[in-house]
């Protein structure tokens, strides 16, 4: 939204106030206006990063991780902020919940 409101000369709440509610038909179906709008966060750098790429790197780390100690989301936390990505734990949370991957405490293997 920041690069269209740009482009356009006016606020970033303002294009978020005029797509809001609005829908647009596409050959692949019907889309809320929101949908073509990715959120994300800043890195330490300055640079903008989208939400997908926090829970890629997050579902990657999850994947190195070893099964006997998975991370927790606040370690999840700290290792994305060594990488520049500064997201809260709660965040974390929700980003692994919305992939669909469990607690640490349900992830250990005991075997």
């Amino acid at each position: 939204m920041a690069t269209v409101a740009d482009e356009v000369g006016v606020h970033e709440t303002t294009v978020s106030r005029a797509i809001a509610g609005k829908y647009i038909a596409t050959p692949h179906g019907v889309f809320d206006m929101k949908f073509f709008f990715s959120h994300g966060v800043k890195t330490e750098s300055g640079d903008d990063l989208s939400n997908t790429s926090v829970k890629n790197a997050i579902a990657d780390l999850i994947k190195a991780e070893g099964k006997q100690k998975p991370l927790s989301d606040d370690k999840l936390a700290k290792m994305l902020d060594k990488q520049g990505i500064k997201v809260a734990r709660r965040t974390v949370a929700k980003y692994r919940e919305a992939l669909g991957i469990l607690p640490s405490h349900l992830r250990k293997s005991f075997s």
